[in-house]
This record gives C-alpha cells, sequence and structure tokens, in this order.
C-alpha cells in the first residue's frame, strides 16, 4: 500500500458572466459597495458559488461560477435588483474546472479597495499580494473588462 494522497479532479461547472450599469449615486458607493460585497461573499460561500465581481463608476461586469441551477438562482435574483439596470449574459457555458474556485466574490477595479489588485510583473500579471494571475483567470478578467471597454488588466 503507497502513501500517495488522492488527487482532486476538477469537475466541470457552469460558468455565468453578465454585464449591468450601475444606478449607484457616488455618495452611496463605498457604503453600497462594501454591502453588496458582504452580502454576496456570505451568501455565495453557503450556496458553493465561486467568482468575480468588476465595479468600475459605471458598470458591473461579474462571473458566477457553480451548479448551473445554483448560478440561475442567483443571476435571477441579482436580476431584481435596482442597484442596477441594464443586465445583458456576455457568457454562459459549462467548463472544464472553476478559474475563481478561492474567491467567494472577489472584487476587481482598477481603483479603490480592491481585493486583488492586478499589476503587471516581470513574468506576467500579479495579484497584488504577489500570488500569480492564472492564464486562466487572466483571460476570463481581460474578457470582463473588454465587454465595458475598461483598460485591458
Amino acid at each position: 500500500m503507497t502513501g500517495t494522497a488522492p488527487t482532486t479532479v476538477p469537475e466541470p461547472t457552469f460558468r455565468l458572466i453578465y454585464r449591468s450599469h450601475s444606478r449607484i449615486r457616488p455618495e452611496d458607493r463605498s457604503l453600497v459597495l462594501a454591502e453588496i460585497f458582504r452580502e454576496a461573499r456570505s451568501n455565495n460561500k453557503k450556496s458553493g458559488i465561486t467568482g468575480a465581481l468588476l465595479v468600475t463608476d459605471h458598470w458591473f461586469v461579474q462571473a458566477l461560477e457553480g451548479e448551473e441551477t445554483v448560478v440561475r438562482a442567483v443571476y435571477d435574483r441579482i436580476r431584481t435588483d435596482d442597484r442596477h439596470e441594464d443586465l445583458t449574459v456576455v457568457d454562459q457555458a459549462t467548463v472544464d474546472a472553476r478559474v475563481f474556485s478561492r474567491w467567494a466574490m472577489a472584487q476587481v477595479s482598477r481603483s479603490g479597495q480592491a481585493d486583488i489588485p492586478l499589476h503587471a510583473a516581470e513574468g506576467g500579471i500579479h495579484a497584488a499580494a504577489g500570488e500569480p494571475v492564472t492564464r486562466e483567470q487572466f483571460a476570463v478578467l481581460k474578457g470582463m473588462r473588454e465587454t465595458i471597454g475598461a483598460d485591458v488588466v
């Protein structure tokens, strides 16, 4: 008998990415965004959802990953939220594995108090904490930014 640990094989997962126009007033922005992230992280952790939310002055772009019926239920709830309007699904597919498996909901933004502010460094794109962003994460985040014309990560 060997002492090798069992290997985990990534399971296919459903990913939905949408964008929406923010209706949050600039003077309420910090407080409302803090509330959104607190609720999303708590609810997503309980539901097995992972993802990232890109926030700009006028747009949200969110990637949700998990079991398809759960992701679609979360999206249906998000659609009724009056803090944004003009929701558009920009991508939805079953993918080989989660890209944001460690993030119940990571905030990605060019400015402000981002969880994972990204910067270019020798050898590629890295999270501010020094942890490299995977090629898959980079591709999804870049696509999210491009849907709203934001600067490329």
